[in-house]
């Protein structure tokens, strides 16, 4: 399936929220990729529990490794993140299915919200 947003567009199989995710937030109006330079904006890691993320999160603080962006998208929690070699890094967490915010005809609907992290530190460890 596909879905547009104004400037974004998801592409999944099935009912999954998004498998790829295109926009123009950043390239709007601008002219193409010079060769040999990659388009990709970040690759994401999807945990299975939120307590899973959370964990993540909390051996990222550890070692004062700077977090960029928390995002709620209604479907899942996000923290992003840059590497080592400056390549962007998304850690997620899905919410069950029957959480994920829809509009009236039943389509899932993205959120652009803050994530609170407090809450998500809350989180007991996965173990």
């Amino acid at each position: 399936g596909w879905g547009t947003t104004g400037d974004i567009l998801f592409l999944a199989a099935g009912d999954y929220h998004h498998h790829l995710g295109f926009n123009t937030w950043k390239s709007a109006g601008g002219g193409p990729q010079p060769d040999g330079v990659c388009g990709l904006h970040h690759v994401a890691i999807n945990y299975p529990t939120r307590a899973g993320l959370a964990d993540a999160v909390r051996r990222l603080q550890a070692v004062d490794w700077p977090l960029r962006q928390l995002s709620d998208h209604g479907t899942h929690e996000a923290v992003y993140l840059s590497d080592p070699d400056g390549n962007d890094l998304e850690l997620a967490w899905d919410r069950p299915r029957d959480q994920w915010p829809r509009d009236a005809s039943g389509r899932i609907r993205m959120v652009f919200g803050d994530l609170d992290l407090d809450d998500l530190l809350r989180e007991p460890s996965a173990g």
